[in-house]
């Protein structure tokens, strides 16, 4: 399949500078969302690494993947292994760099990271940056938060709602960088043409609703639109968060010519982007 890819990022309205990164590379299907906390400009530190070493990573020519099994343990692909092993990298490099700079201490980073091949995309994730996806007219939350405001809906202490207005419902229980080891949360799903992905930190899922998403995203003509339509739309909502999201289409095979995903993971090196105001 082929893959049309949108990327927003904005300060929003309350905050003075933005910890978000976000970047990705269409011929690799490989899209990464970051978004950064700590001290004065930690956070933006945080998340510009993660997003850089994830991505080189998972650019560099992997030569050993011949000797690797379909699926490690009879369980996950060895693309899936590949990214989860990129943010572990990631996570290492930026606890070292804390450890190591006085004004660094403390900081990380959540992220969501899609991989596509084949039919199928390799997802992994820490913390509260979400994966949505809009197939038909279902638009369904693929993630699961690792945050305190999850754990309190997990035990029925809040419903879904009652967390949205919770005072600790932006505490992350899982975030990179701020201890040497970190749990990855990898998922493999299938894909299908005409799927739209939808990758966004807290800043645009906190100020809408899904169903504001759902709405936005459904209806709006081209991905560039949606993407604008829901930046304002967090705006007009307060825009207390800094702003950031990904938009994925996956065209059908006719519209690009069709290349084995081994090329296009470790083949090309082009069509990068990569944003951090």
């Amino acid at each position: 399949m082929g893959i049309e890819m949108v990327c927003c990022t904005d300060m929003g309205r309350i905050r003075k500078h933005n910890e978000d990164c976000i970047g990705g590379n269409k011929s690799l299907g490989l899209v990464v969302l970051a978004d950064g906390m700590g001290g004065y400009q930690a956070g933006e530190v945080a998340s510009e690494m993660a997003v850089n070493i994830i991505m080189k990573e998972l650019h560099t020519p992997f030569k050993t993947l011949p000797n690797v099994k379909h699926r490690t343990s009879h369980r996950y692909h060895a693309a899936t292994v590949r990214l989860e092993k990129a943010i572990l990298k990631a996570n290492e490099a930026i606890y070292e760099k804390a450890e190591q700079q006085v004004r660094y201490q403390g900081m990380g980073t959540t992220v969501v990271a899609v991989l596509f091949h084949n039919l199928m995309m390799s997802v992994a994730h820490v913390g509260d940056s979400r994966l949505y996806r809009l197939r038909g007219n279902e638009f369904s939350q693929i993630t699961k938060d690792h945050s305190v405001r999850q754990e309190l809906i997990d035990c029925g202490i809040y419903t879904p709602e009652q967390a949205r207005h919770s005072p600790n419902k932006n505490l992350v229980t899982r975030a990179l960088g701020v201890g040497e080891l970190v749990d990855v949360e990898i998922q493999e799903l299938r894909i299908l043409a005409q799927d739209i992905y939808l990758l966004c930190s807290d800043g645009l899922s906190d100020m809408l609703d899904d169903s504001d998403m759902h709405a936005i995203v459904q209806k709006a003509d081209t991905l560039e639109q949606a993407a604008q339509l829901l930046v304002e739309a967090a705006n007009a909502k307060g825009g207390k968060d800094n702003i950031s999201l990904i938009l994925v289409r996956l065209l059908p095979a006719a519209t690009k010519p069709r290349k084995g995903w081994l090329h296009q993971l470790f083949g090309h090196r082009q069509n990068d982007f990569q944003t951090h105001p």
